[in-house]
Parts: C-alpha cells; structure tokens; sequence
C-alpha cells in the first residue's frame, strides 16, 4: 500500500548554491534584489525536480499516515535514509511506538519497504491515521551528494525562469511547479 507522504520538515541546505546558479547564469553577485530573486529560483527548481521524481534531493524528514497496517508499507518519497519510527493508534486508542526489532526496513528498494518481522498489532478499529511512519529521505545532507542530472535540470529550469520572467514558460513546467500543493486523489 502507498500513502503519499506529508513533508515535516525542511532541507537545511539547496542541492545547488547561489554561487553555482550565478556561474550557470553569467550574473555576478549583487548582494540585493537579483540575489535574492535567484535564491528563490533555486528553491523553485528544487521543488519542481522534487515533486517531478517523487524524490528528496536533500535529507528531509516526512511523515506517512495510513487508517491500517498493510501487508507492507511502501515509502514512496526517495531515496530513504532511515525509518526514525513506527507509530500506531492501539485497540484503546493510546499512541504506541513499535520497537524497531518488530519490523524490518528495506531502504535498497525504491520504493524502500517496511514488513513486520511477524505480524502488525491490531489498531484500533475505524481510526483515521491510525499508524504513522516517520522517516527521513534525501541523498545527504549536502548538495554534493545530489546526483549530478538532477542538479543539472534544476540548473537549466533555473536558466529558463530567471530568462523568462516575463510569464513566458512552458505550460507543462508551469503546472508541474503547482505539483508539490496539489492534493492527490481528488
């Protein structure tokens, strides 16, 4: 079973800096306006390749909630680094957080995976969100570690905005960077 993660927190560094999109531009640091509209083109193309791949370039860390345990509990937002916990709402209705020795996590799968080593607990019957998986996604946590293309798309989707402020952009990008706020499903 899929569930689409919810991000909980934030990448503390971008996969390119600010230095890198101005060799890939040609500009030169000004220190005001035009750095800072850089800057967010930076995020905006990180976003946009994010949501594209359903990957974390930086380590992230996410939250997936599920009403029940599946057979087993695809994370779908990669590469994984770890499973920090496993949640879950017990018959009574008390959060409880499963031992780590009660499940097994296959981080080398994409997407990785999360079985339990016999069976899940029970959970309490109708609950909503019933189990939460906390896990933390990314490549590292410098941009160094980022896989060469990926940097390079955002550079050339960088490229493209910061040329084509005027509104001039290509419908299918446009759309993708409303990916990430989307709801999905409806």
């Amino acid at each position: 079973m899929n569930a689409f993660p919810r991000r909980t927190g934030s990448p503390a560094v971008e996969p390119i800096t600010l230095a890198d999109a101005l060799v890939h531009l040609r500009e030169t640091a000004d220190g005001g306006e035009n750095d800072a509209y850089i800057t967010g083109l930076i995020v905006v193309a990180r976003m946009a390749c994010e949501d594209r791949t359903e990957r974390s370039l930086i380590s992230t860390t996410w939250l997936v909630k599920l009403d029940e345990f599946p057979e087993v509990i695809e994370l779908i937002r990669c590469p994984v680094i770890a499973v920090q916990s496993v949640q879950y709402l017990d018959a009574d209705g008390v959060l409880q957080t499963l031992s780590d020795t009660l499940y097994t996590v296959d981080v080398s799968s994409e997407p990785a995976r999360i079985v339990p080593v016999d069976v899940w607990p029970a959970t309490q019957v109708g609950a909503i969100n019933a189990v939460r998986v906390a896990f933390t996604a990314g490549y590292g946590v410098s941009g160094s570690s980022v896989p060469v293309p990926l940097k390079h798309w955002m550079l050339c989707a960088l490229t493209y905005l910061y040329e084509n402020r005027a509104g001039d952009i290509p419908e299918d990008f446009a759309a993708g960077l409303l990916g990430p706020f989307r709801t999905l499903g409806v």
